[in-house]
């Protein structure tokens, strides 16, 4: 009676030829197609806050302060340095992992392991050893990381009271040391192996360092104030 049944009708019959294509591993499988090219690039719809303030506010000032006779002439940041010196690494190599994680999360870029140049016989250091780890910015991520520094990881500081005025080298670059890495919001308390501090180096083409100061006082760098004499007394 089946036979019949599959003979009159075509249906069941068509269901038994139909044939699953085969899942595991072989020649009949076909491969997923896989991306080619470079991965896209995030496409930002507007620039940082702090460029379009330097643009539209700060570079006006600027030449209005010290009466510049060209547009090119008016300061501009190149790009800021972030440095991490850890003189324990090189005894410890999981010191430079965490410190590699944690310089990545607060810059937003993948820093670079610094190495030894030559031998120290008083630190027993050895050319070669690993030190520290350092970060370029430039372009958006320099923005964004002075306006994060600016507003929102130094005004965690302890007893912050602005930041030194000395820091400056005689030409428009400023220097600025930080003793704990936990102040970026960035950095989980839970997760850090030890506190650690950096050097913030903000390079810019100001020739004198008043122009350089202005720029980054504009720019809502929040520097110490003098203390007047009087009021000690």
């Amino acid at each position: 009676m089946a036979n019949e049944e599959n003979a009159e009708g075509g249906e069941p019959k068509a269901q038994a030829k139909e044939k699953k294509p085969p899942q595991g591993k072989g020649p009949g499988r076909k491969k997923a197609a896989e991306p080619t090219g470079p991965a896209p690039k995030y496409k930002r719809e507007q620039p940082p806050r702090l460029k379009q303030m330097y643009q539209n506010q700060v570079r006006g000032q600027l030449s209005k302060d010290f009466n510049y006779s060209s547009a090119m002439e008016v300061p501009r940041i190149v790009k800021i340095a972030l440095n991490m010196g850890l003189g324990r690494a090189a005894h410890d190599a999981k010191i430079i992992d965490f410190a590699v994680e944690e310089l990545k999360a607060i810059a937003g870029q993948a820093p670079v392991v610094s190495k030894a140049k030559k031998d120290i016989a008083n630190y027993k250091l050895r050319k070669g050893h690993k030190i520290g780890v350092m970060v370029t910015l430039r372009g958006d991520r320099m923005w964004e990381f002075l306006d994060r520094l600016c507003n929102v990881a130094l005004p965690r500081v302890r007893d912050f009271r602005g930041v030194s005025n000395k820091g400056f080298d005689g030409r428009g670059n400023y220097t600025m040391g930080v003793r704990e890495q936990i102040i970026f919001p960035e950095i989980e308390y839970d997760k850090i192996d030890q506190i650690k501090g950096m050097n913030i180096s903000i390079v810019t083409t100001a020739k004198t360092d008043n122009e350089g100061r202005a720029l980054l006082q504009y720019l809502g760098m929040p520097f110490r104030q003098a203390t007047p004499t009087g009021a000690a007394a």
